[in-house]
């Protein structure tokens, strides 16, 4: 079920168009991603979706109710959470002192399973800002573990990560949608964004495309001429971790 969903949204900022007519749905228990180039329009569609700005035309269904403007602070109060590529967590506090105000808030998860499933034990004394780039974002997602959002909207989520962070990433995003909750990251890390994906959304030319599975995704060959590059190892979109 779409937990989620903007439909035909145009967006203009100033003399210059960004989106014209573009879509996106967010499913319960799936992690679709969002991708196109820079300037495509991707952050503009999630600012979007989540209330943070007023799209020109067209609507925003959250959980069967449309709209034609939203608010993220109506929303948040019903289950979405937004993930900005800077952060959802103030730099000059400290890490746990920000996730058991989430838990006061919200009541759902605990915030030492949060630090310990991100590896973030020893950080809960650190103000955010004295966390690394890495580690930065793995405190994002113990938010995440804590709040338990309905739908969670994560920009470019594997931006600046090491490997090894990525994949802790890749899996409490899976770990979420596993849980019920409506996924969608964006980003340009094709290896990372596909492995963990059920359904990719190419944002293009002011619009949009639902291009399906990524199997399916990097096999058309418009968006493996226009985005992809060629060739394409098409295996790398398919290796998929284990469902547990």
């Amino acid at each position: 079920m779409a937990v989620l969903v903007a439909d035909s949204i145009g967006k203009r900022f100033a003399d210059r168009s960004v989106l014209s007519s573009a879509s996106l749905r967010v499913v319960e228990g799936e992690i679709r991603v969002l991708v196109g180039r820079n300037g495509a329009g991707k952050s503009t569609l999630l600012r979007i979706a989540a209330g943070v700005i007023a799209p020109d035309h067209g609507l925003v269904i959250w959980r069967g109710e449309r709209a034609m403007r939203t608010h993220l602070w109506c929303l948040a109060r019903s289950g979405l959470m937004l993930l900005p590529a800077d952060g959802v967590l103030a730099p000059a506090k400290p890490l746990g002192e920000q996730l058991a105000l989430i838990a006061a808030t919200y009541g759902t998860g605990t915030v030492a399973d949060a630090l310990e499933r991100m590896r973030l034990e020893g950080s809960a004394h650190l103000r955010v800002h004295q966390l690394s780039g890495g580690e930065r974002r793995r405190a994002s997602l113990a938010a995440a573990l804590v709040r338990k959002p309905v739908c969670l909207l994560a920009d470019e989520v594997f931006r600046d990560v090491a490997p090894l962070d990525a994949e802790l990433i890749g899996e409490t995003l899976r770990t979420l949608a596993r849980a019920g909750c409506a996924v969608l990251a964006t980003g340009h890390e094709l290896p990372f964004l596909m492995s963990y994906a059920d359904h990719v959304t190419w944002c293009v030319s002011g619009t949009t495309r639902e291009l399906g599975s990524p199997a399916h995704a990097t096999s058309n060959d418009a968006f493996r001429a226009a985005y992809l590059g060629e060739p394409w190892p098409t295996t790398r979109a398919v290796q998929r971790p284990p469902q547990q």
